[in-house]
Order: C-alpha cells, then structure tokens, then sequence
C-alpha cells in the first residue's frame, strides 16, 4: 500500500491547479476528481498525474472531494482544495508524522488566507485550522455544509507549518461564490430549527462586523481587513433574507417599527463606542468613549 495519496476535488481551476499539483509532486499518490471543468484544468492536471477522474458537478462539492478521498489508497491521506499549496515546511513535517508513530489519526494544519493580493492575518482568517491530513478509513466529510471539516476519529492533532491557501483573488470571485454559500448556511440554520425576527436584519451583520473588525482585530489588515469585515457582515444579512424568505416573508408591522429602529441603532452606536474605547490606544479617547457609553440611550 503506498504510504502518502493526495485527495483534490477540482473545477475551473486552471488558474491554482498547477502550483497546487506542484507543491505535491513529492507524493505516492495523487487523486483528481474534476467537475466537468471547462478550461484547461484536466489537461493541466494530467500533467501530474494519471489518476484524473471526470464526475458531475454536486451542489455539495464536500461531495466528490470524498469521492477523491474514497479512490485514494495510501495508508495515509492528504486532502486539498485547488487553491491550496504545499509548503517545503509543511512537506517535512508531514514527512515525520507518516513516517513515525503518529499519536492521532487526524491532523489540523493552520492555513495562510491570502485574499485579494494580501495574506489576511487577523479578521478570522488566521490560522484557520484546517483537518487535512488523515489516516484512510479515519476520516470522512459529513457532506452538509460548505463550511464543515473533515471529521476524523478521536481528536485531531495539530500541526505548526502553514498551508498556504490563494483564496479569493477578486471581488467578483467572493460575489459570485456569496450567493450559493449564503444558501447554504440559511439552509443549515433552518434544519436547526433557527428562525429569525425582524432586529436580526440589524444584529446579524453588525455582530459579524464588530467580531471581525475589532475582536479578531480585522483593522489590524488595514484597509483588506476593513472590506473583508464588511463584505462578511452583508455575507450574514443575506444569510437573515435568505432563512427569512424560507419562513414565507413573515410581515413586521408596527405604528411604532421606526422608534423599534431607533433603539436598535442606538444599541448599535454604544457597542460601537465601546469597542472603539477597547481598542484605542489614545488614553484620552479611551476615556471619552467610557464616559459617553455611561450616558442613558437618548
């Protein structure tokens, strides 16, 4: 049984998939599965390896990359997406853990999200554990979300090289993916039970702004991690339209929704001055916005 096999899934991926192919080269094995990609990934990736495979697009892509770890037949498995390349740090480390007494059967790698030319090391993005590596038959995707991971039997070690992900390159890339994850997640939420009221079309994107922004210090990335923030937070409003319309387009009326409103806003506001007053390093704003979140909500 060959020691190490590579697990893709791929589609229009000609852009990523050479480096990714490359960065693997040191592999046993490497495993394609394409989604009727109509560029020029397959014959690209037949460049590297002769175990390419076409199957039909999944609304769930989780899907066929297990497709991809099921054809597999190393003892152990490296799972990645087309974006994704294989540092000479992290090649040498997963070297040692086949090759010894690993103490898990599962492995997280930390991945390096680089987004719109830059690597995005806060704002959430960083390190962004990943479960990749795995013993065959100790790992599998649970296929219902596009934001699960592996999961594996027993806990998952952790490893320190980073795996570097080209994540979105473009605007138009993260608008067009926006809509069938939003989808996505409203289902899930919904298959939860979770429904939603008329102030979580203010709470869902501010809270996801404030997290982003200021708890995972988001503004630390500059102007990226002030778009990124942003474009999350309307990420997580369509997210509330979309398991809103799941709930028929349940109508709010109220004499007094504009005053409702206003109270929200106003909430708002004071969670904004507080994480300003968190965050500043100006000790005189700093007591400035203490003093003014004391004041009632006017």
């Amino acid at each position: 049984m060959k020691k190490l096999s590579v697990a893709i899934a791929a589609r229009n991926e000609e852009n990523n998939i050479a480096d990714c192919l490359a960065s693997v080269k040191w592999a046993d094995e490497v495993v394609l599965f394409d989604e009727n990609s109509s560029d020029g990934t397959v014959a690209i990736a037949k460049k590297f390896t002769d175990k390419v495979f076409i199957t039909e697009h999944q609304e769930m892509f989780h899907r066929t990359k297990q497709k991809a770890v099921d054809a597999c037949s190393g003892e152990w498995i490296l799972q990645l997406d087309a974006d994704e390349v294989v540092t000479a740090d992290l090649e040498q480390e997963i070297r040692k853990v086949i090759s010894g007494n690993g103490q898990s059967f599962g492995y997280q790698i930390p991945r390096k999200n680089y987004i719109f030319g830059k690597w995005i090391e806060h704002s959430g993005w960083y390190p962004d554990y990943q479960i990749k590596l795995f013993k065959k038959g100790k790992g599998k995707y649970p296929c219902k979300s596009v934001h699960e991971q592996i999961e594996i039997v027993g806990n998952p070690g952790v490893l320190k090289s980073d795996l570097v992900h080209n994540h979105y390159s473009s605007v138009f890339q993260y608008v067009d993916r926006l809509n069938r994850y939003t989808t996505d997640d409203a289902r899930y939420l919904k298959e939860k039970g979770e429904r939603v009221v008329w102030s979580d079309a203010i709470k869902f994107p501010t809270d996801e702004f404030f997290k982003r922004f200021f708890f995972w210090e988001g503004y630390l990335d500059g102007l990226h991690g002030l778009v990124l923030s942003l474009l999350q937070a309307s990420n997580r409003l369509i997210v509330f339209a979309k398991l809103w319309e799941m709930q028929g387009f349940t109508a709010y009326d109220s004499g007094d929704f504009m005053d409702q409103i206003t109270i929200e806003a106003k909430k708002t506001a004071h969670d904004f001055r507080y994480w300003l007053m968190v965050k500043s390093t100006n000790p005189l704003k700093k007591l400035y916005y203490k003093l003014r979140n004391k004041l009632p909500l006017l």
